[in-house]
């Protein structure tokens, strides 16, 4: 065979793409929603990317809790040049029914040069920020489900005053909510100034950002949905403090 050697050359390297930051996603092998989101609104120089953990078309407390045992693997599939900033659970069920300290060390487990965190610990810290302790939550989950997110949401010093869902098991059903009624379903929950500060929408296959921003025009009080949420704290974790427009007063926040 004849040989072609390569000639000596030295190569020129620039800061590739994303020199700003560079954020790991691991998603539910069901999703549909999360990677478009973040796509969409990543700022210029930010690196999306992104994973999946196997999961059946069923959102329940018992396949959610099987997911724990899959994330360090899935986690250390993003970019193992170790050049990831930051590693998220991508889903706020799934967060909460396995737990963050439990997420937070399998994610380090697989990716151990980035900063770990959740869906759920953004809509905490989102909430925080708008400094928001009274709320209600609109979500498509089993009532199961919601009872674990409310007793979450209390255990982080939030009074949740109402939770409801539409009672969907399947992801692939999740993902086909109108957001025109997402819209009209969560304000349908709001209470005056006086009683709830926020009204959070729960869940990372809803598309929930694609009415956002005309919800909280309405609403007068800020709305926190779980993508927004996500964004926020995986942009500011990667030291990103970007102001993005048309996604709430959140994102207008350090």
């Amino acid at each position: 065979m004849t040989q072609y050697p390569s000639a000596t050359r030295n190569v020129r390297f620039d800061a590739g793409r994303h020199p700003r930051a560079k954020i790991g996603f691991v998603l539910l092998a069901t999703e549909q929603t999360i990677e478009e989101d973040m796509m969409r609104h990543a700022p210029d120089g930010v690196g999306m990317h992104f994973t999946r953990a196997a999961i059946p078309d069923s959102i329940t407390n018992a396949t959610l809790s099987a997911q724990a045992d899959l994330l360090a693997d899935a986690a250390a599939t993003l970019l193992p040049d170790g050049s990831l900033d930051v590693a998220c659970y991508a889903c706020t069920s799934g967060s909460l029914v396995i737990g963050e300290e439990r997420v937070f060390a399998e994610l380090q487990r697989g990716a151990p040069d980035a900063t770990p965190t959740s869906l759920i610990t953004g809509v905490i810290r989102a909430l925080r920020a708008v400094r928001a302790r009274r709320i209600v939550v609109a979500t498509p989950y089993l009532d199961e489900i919601n009872s674990r997110e409310a007793e979450y949401l209390a255990q982080a010093g939030f009074t949740v005053l109402d939770i409801q869902g539409l009672n969907l098991e399947k992801d692939s059903d999740m993902i086909r909510v109108d957001p025109g009624f997402i819209r009209e379903f969560a304000l349908s929950l709001d209470r005056p100034d006086a009683d709830a500060d926020a009204i959070f929408v729960s869940c990372g296959a809803l598309r929930t950002m694609d009415v956002l921003q005309q919800m909280e025009e309405q609403a007068g009080k800020p709305v926190i949905a779980s993508n927004q949420a996500m964004l926020w704290d995986t942009l500011r974790l990667g030291g990103v403090n970007d102001r993005l427009d048309g996604l709430g007063r959140l994102l207008h926040l350090p």
